[in-house]
């Protein structure tokens, strides 16, 4: 049977084609943030290391004893940030590419699962690192100037937008949707 003429090949569809713009979008983004992580290391460094000591928060003695101020555990820290932005972003890096391969084949399952690993990699460091320890554990949300809040909730927000897509039946055709 010649390739046009198979059945079990999935078709290309708008979904495919914004899951492979989402992911890559995420990819590109999350590269961005980490080359300027590793070329810019003590800007973000400096920001680490204030959210950690939390001495930019209202200072309340209850939630004081939570503070690391260790500039070793902070340096620590940042560079495990660093290295999780980085596997990421190598990760989505070759979803985006598996998602282009899938659109000449016909086949987007691997596509489709490696994106998952990604997005739900920056949705942990983004969601679970900086909403929620560094938002809520370390009080984050309290600091004027070392507040990461917002825009650790853009990230979430659009790797959630993108795994959901990435997870509509259609983004990788009939014969590949289920899970």
């Amino acid at each position: 049977m010649t390739d046009k003429h198979r059945t079990d090949r999935a078709p290309r569809t708008g979904l495919t084609l914004a899951a492979t713009v989402l992911t890559g979008t995420v990819a590109l983004y999350l590269s961005l943030v980490a080359f300027g992580n590793i070329t810019d290391f003590d800007t973000n460094r400096q920001f680490v290391r204030h959210v950690l000591a939390m001495d930019t928060t209202f200072k309340d003695p209850e939630l004081m004893w939570r503070a690391l101020t260790s500039h070793a555990v902070q340096d620590a820290a940042y560079l495990a940030i660093i290295a999780w932005e980085t596997a990421a972003s190598v990760v989505l890096l070759a979803a985006t590419a598996l998602w282009a391969v899938g659109a000449r084949r016909g086949s987007f399952a691997r596509a489709r699962q490696v994106s998952t690993v990604g997005l739900l990699m920056v949705l942990l460091l983004f969601g679970a690192g900086f909403l929620a320890i560094g938002g809520e554990w370390f009080a984050m949300w309290q600091s004027k100037d070392w507040n990461g809040l917002e825009a650790a909730t853009r990230n979430v927000t659009l790797a959630g937008i993108a795994l959901v897509v990435v997870h509509l039946p259609g983004a990788a055709g009939k014969h590949e949707s289920g899970e």
